[in-house]
């Protein structure tokens, strides 16, 4: 059983590797499996659970909002506000289907992958990163747009993936503790961080890490 968690800032590479990876274990890519599983799970429309999953920024704006409205600090206690509730009762169902759905190994990116699975033997956590200057430029290679639009997209969507681990669960997801592996994906180019990961990830499944 081979299971990876990739956690990647915006323009690092994430959505590349973490599919390349799977493909080279032979484990499934279980990134937008997730939250179909959790609108089937919640018995609610896909469109509602794909509203308010980690991928989307706009729902973290609207978390954000609320409980600064509600003069609470995003790191502080949980608020009791209605749409707080409901969105835990997402994070929760996600949890859940994050735990079933690794136990038959596969590589996860995103979702506070890595404290989710902290616990499990078998599990690689990485990190992939770099500096902002050239996670920009590569953000406009890929979508063919100018600095100002780039800078924008990396910023809110760093943000809003950060603000994500940070009020569910009181962590920062670039603390190095979380990760057996850190990787500077705009060094190196994304085979070769795949290559590293997959040489890890078999090394892991072999031994275990407890």
């Amino acid at each position: 059983m081979q299971i990876v968690t990739i956690s990647a800032s915006f323009g690092a590479g994430g959505s590349v590797v973490g599919p390349a990876v799977a493909e080279r274990l032979g484990i499934p890519f279980i990134d937008r499996a997730i939250p179909i599983a959790v609108a089937r799970s919640l018995a609610v429309p896909l469109d509602e659970a794909l509203d308010r999953d980690e991928r989307r920024p706009s729902f973290f704006e609207r978390i954000i909002a609320s409980m600064a409205a509600a003069g609470t600090s995003m790191i502080g206690p949980t608020a009791v506000m209605g749409t707080i509730t409901n969105e835990d009762d997402f994070r929760a169902a996600t949890e859940r289907v994050l735990r079933e759905l690794a136990t038959g190994g596969g590589v996860v990116l995103g979702r506070a992958g890595a404290v989710v699975l902290a616990k499990h033997r078998f599990a690689l956590h990485v990190r992939l990163d770099g500096p902002r200057e050239r996670r920009i430029e590569r953000v406009m290679s890929h979508e063919q747009t100018d600095v100002d639009s780039a800078t924008r997209v990396l910023d809110e969507t760093d943000r809003a993936w950060e603000s994500y681990v940070r009020f569910f669960y009181k962590t920062d997801p670039r603390d190095p503790r979380l990760y057996h592996l850190i990787i500077d994906s705009t060094a190196l180019p994304l085979d070769a961080c795949t290559e590293l990961i997959v040489s890890a990830a078999r090394y892991v499944a072999g031994t275990g890490l407890g």
